[in-house]
């Protein structure tokens, strides 16, 4: 996620870290280069004045004191614009009224707004919100049942709509099924187009006067650049957007519609999707975001998804089992696997850590979760006793397990030198020894080097 913007602006600060004090000269000099950067992540030229004239004149007016070197003096006033240029905080979904609360959504044909649409409903759910949803996209085909796949999947209700019926009718219908059976939230899908056309924008500006939804929120294909920020403004003149979903960021190595959307269209940045389980939908936190991009990794909201989604239960048991000199065993190792995957996998989880920790890591390959599920066949191929005491696996066993689990023997070998690194890993984590855990993984899992 927003690789190129992250690497432009390390190197800048590694060319001012050496100079003794901030100065006009040095700091024109990396602002030049920020410039750059910006542009090549395909800014808006409006957001990328704006942002270079505040860290300009904050930066020259900043003091270098302590600890600090020029280099960490000039990210910290960069990383305080970067954020304000995002929105300086979270702003949630306001559902402060008399139910059912309508989230209204719209966007382009493409930019992730069903899936969202299902995304947001399971996060409702999951805030034991009961939450109906309803689809007014009677032109693109299947995108009724594409919903009511969602929905189910999410676990919320679907209110069944007919291609070819008005919209208006069905958001109507929708509207009133919702009062009389007390749902809390009311979704609304809605049509999207190619281009921006006048009688689309019509029709959507029909269906909020019918339905007068407390939340507008627009979805963003972040992977869209400056086009999605164009497309963003063209929307917020016409309708009031209460905020914006920014779609399929973690396929972004750009980063310019982050940057640039709360600014043109002066609507918060709500979520962030990423990936395309339904539970890819994260907080927007403009200071978190800041940080990720300039390389510092986000920690909090590693921290937080953890704690809804992984077995807290399950992770102290592996932990107290670890303190007591017991070890750790290919059953733990593939439930640790599991825990990863609820919490969008590896790539996810790396994408989140500091960047000195995650230099030895292919990105590309994290990608491709395949070999993680190959791993977890070969475990769920091995008996219990050979899950708990690995050294039983010898080469018959070898040549049963790849059997069982349709892999060459190779494979298994592989995992289990895979699982004797994990199992140094762990021993360095029980010392407390970060880097060197993160040593330790090097070349443990899939995607390491």
């Amino acid at each position: 996620m927003l690789d190129n913007l992250t690497g432009r602006l390390g190197r800048i600060v590694k060319t001012i870290r050496g100079e003794a004090r901030l100065t006009e000269g040095n700091i024109q000099d990396a602002l030049r280069e920020v410039r750059v950067a910006l542009l090549e992540a395909d800014c808006a030229l409006a957001v990328v004045k704006d942002f270079i004239s505040a860290v300009k004149e904050k930066a020259l007016g900043a003091e270098v004191i302590g600890s600090l070197t020029p280099g960490q003096a000039f990210i910290g006033v960069v990383h305080r614009e970067l954020t304000r240029l995002m929105g300086e905080a979270n702003v949630g979904l306001d559902l402060a009224t008399q139910p059912p609360a309508v989230i209204l959504m719209a966007g382009l044909q493409g930019s992730g707004k069903t899936t969202s649409t299902g995304k947001l409903a399971m996060l409702l759910v999951g805030e034991k919100r009961k939450v109906l949803t309803v689809s007014c996209d009677v032109y693109r085909p299947a995108a009724i049942e594409q919903l009511k796949t969602v929905a189910a999947q999410a676990g919320a209700d679907f209110f069944p709509s007919v291609v070819g019926e008005p919209p208006v009718d069905i958001a109507r219908r929708a509207l009133e099924h919702a009062r009389t059976r007390y749902y809390d939230v009311l979704l609304v899908d809605t049509a999207g187009r190619l281009a921006i056309d006048e009688p689309m924008m019509r029709e959507i500006a029909e269906l909020h006067a019918l339905l007068n939804p407390i939340e507008t929120l627009f979805t963003v294909d972040a992977m869209q650049g400056q086009d999605a920020v164009n497309v963003s403004k063209i929307f917020a003149e016409r309708l009031p957007l209460t905020g914006v979903i920014l779609t399929k960021l973690d396929g972004d190595a750009r980063g310019g519609a982050a940057l640039s959307v709360r600014h043109v269209t002066g609507k918060p940045i709500k979520f962030a999707g990423v990936g395309e389980k339904l539970g890819g939908l994260e907080s927007f936190h403009p200071e978190r975001m800041a940080s990720r991009i300039l390389g510092m990794g986000d920690i909090l909201s590693l921290v937080e998804e953890a704690h809804k989604q992984v077995d807290l239960e399950q992770a102290k048991r592996v932990a107290d089992k670890i303190k007591k000199g017991k070890g750790f065993d290919l059953e733990d190792f593939k439930q640790q696997i599991a825990q990863m995957n609820k919490m969008g996998g590896l790539a996810s989880l790396i994408d989140k850590l500091p960047a000195q920790l995650t230099g030895q890591i292919d990105a590309a390959r994290l990608q491709d979760d395949k070999p993680m599920r190959r791993i977890e066949g070969i475990i769920n191929s091995m008996t219990r006793e050979e899950r708990s005491r690995p050294e039983l696996i010898k080469a018959s066993r070898k040549r049963r397990i790849a059997a069982g689990s349709g892999v060459a023997v190779q494979e298994v070998n592989r995992l289990l030198k895979q699982f004797e690194e994990m199992q140094k890993m762990m021993k360095a984590m029980k010392g407390g020894n970060m880097m060197r855990m993160m040593q330790r993984m090097k070349g443990s899992l899939p995607g390491m080097r």
